[in-house]
């Protein structure tokens, strides 16, 4: 296309220079200004101009491949597909099994504290304790009573034994008798009415001093000094780190999949950890929710298991009926194919996780996965990319590609 360009610029220019009292005016203002118009120069800038044009005319071929050359230079990869044991993967997170939140039974200004969260404490230990001053003045003042109501029982048994005597020698008469028997029964039942008064004192000046129910770990406190403690308000929270498990719910189709699934059909991956790990028992609660349709499974850890901590997210998955592999557009959580992306080819931006998948023209598209466990230099795509798509290797030069 560029040599009969030339040939016909060749020919016009050379009719210019015979014509060269009738040079013409009409020309690009660009090349104007570089050849001003002066008949003598008319047929030189004419011929300039021809061959600023042909220069030009071989750089555009050029600069449209340079253009196209990043789309065919993309290398990309395969989404393959593996064939396994159809898995449902369900999201859970980390309780305890046993975990206290703590309250006050009395109202009282919290005056000491002497943990904080994070504390490892023995069973019985001191957490916090409440403003008990009326409370131990009124134990003060039961404890006073019993020791009055004593005293008269004990004057009341010694006068009773003395009227039984005169009583065996005929000096008193039988009502004289009763009289004394009933004045020390009277003071008998006062005495054991006021050491019941001061117990319950002292049981309830017990209640301003809370303490921990059993050896674990504080994981809050949600009151600081001087704060008013009510009945009912929490102050700690306590859990047990020897008994944990994780709780899950999943779909009844899932439920009645995993039936008659063992422990060791069952594996667990923990945020942060890279080892699974299979639970020591499970248990299906009976009921199911009829707001979500979906069953609690309860997963208990091993015994001494490091590093999980109630509230951490956890990966469970469990045998399932086989079902249409998710795509793009959503995602069943259950397949009998597990589907693969090289780890280079995956984008990380902030809590971003994305592939760039290879559309129709060889334009790349970014496109949020969500991602499995990793197996060598592939990670499993857990929905948004179907088998047989491609993905960019490069996501640098994917992003720059326009």
């Amino acid at each position: 296309m560029v040599k009969p360009l030339l040939d016909y610029l060749t020919d016009y220019v050379n009719i210019r220079i015979t014509q060269a009292s009738h040079c013409p005016t009409a020309m690009p203002v660009s090349l104007s200004l570089l050849f001003p118009l002066t008949a003598p120069r008319c047929a030189l800038r004419w011929a300039l101009a021809a061959l600023l044009m042909a220069s030009a005319l071989p750089a555009l071929p050029a600069r449209a491949a340079s253009q196209a050359a990043p789309n065919a230079a993309l290398a990309s990869a395969p989404v393959t597909a593996s064939d396994h044991a159809a898995r449902a993967s369900l999201d859970g997170v980390v309780e305890a099994v046993r975990q206290t939140t703590l309250a006050a039974q009395v109202p009282g200004a919290v005056v000491a504290l002497p943990v904080k969260a994070g504390d490892s404490v023995r069973a019985g230990q001191v957490l916090a304790r409440l403003d008990a001053r009326a409370a131990e003045q009124d134990a003060a003042a039961r404890a006073a009573q019993v020791r009055a109501a004593q005293a008269t029982h004990d004057a009341a048994a010694r006068e009773v034994e003395r009227q039984r005597q005169l009583f065996a020698k005929n000096y008193i008469s039988q009502a004289a008798l009763d009289r004394a028997e009933a004045q020390y029964k009277a003071t008998q039942a006062e005495t054991a009415a006021q050491r019941a008064g001061a117990s319950a004192a002292r049981t309830q000046s017990g209640f301003y001093v809370i303490r921990a129910p059993y050896a674990g770990v504080v994981a809050d406190v949600n009151v600081v000094l001087g704060d008013m403690a009510m009945p009912g308000r929490a102050l700690l929270t306590v859990y047990d780190p020897a008994a944990l498990r994780v709780r899950v719910r999943a779909p009844e189709s899932v439920a009645a999949a995993a039936a008659a699934m063992t422990p060791q059909q069952i594996s667990i991956r923990l945020a942060g950890e890279s080892a699974q790990l299979h639970p020591a028992a499970f248990q299906w609660l009976p009921a199911a929710d009829p707001g979500t349709h979906t069953r609690e499974l309860r997963l208990a850890l091993p015994a001494g298991w490091i590093g999980a901590r109630p509230g951490q997210f956890a990966q469970v998955e469990l045998p399932a009926q086989p079902s249409i592999r998710r795509g793009s557009g959503g995602s069943s959580g259950i397949s009998a194919q597990r589907l693969y992306v090289p780890a280079a080819a995956v984008v990380r931006r902030a809590e971003l996780t994305a592939v760039y998948v290879v559309g129709q023209g060889g334009k790349p598209l970014l496109r949020q996965v969500r991602l499995g466990p990793a197996a060598g230099d592939r990670v499993e795509v857990l929905a948004g990319v179907a088998a047989g798509e491609r993905v960019a290797l490069d996501p640098q030069a994917a992003a720059r590609v326009r």
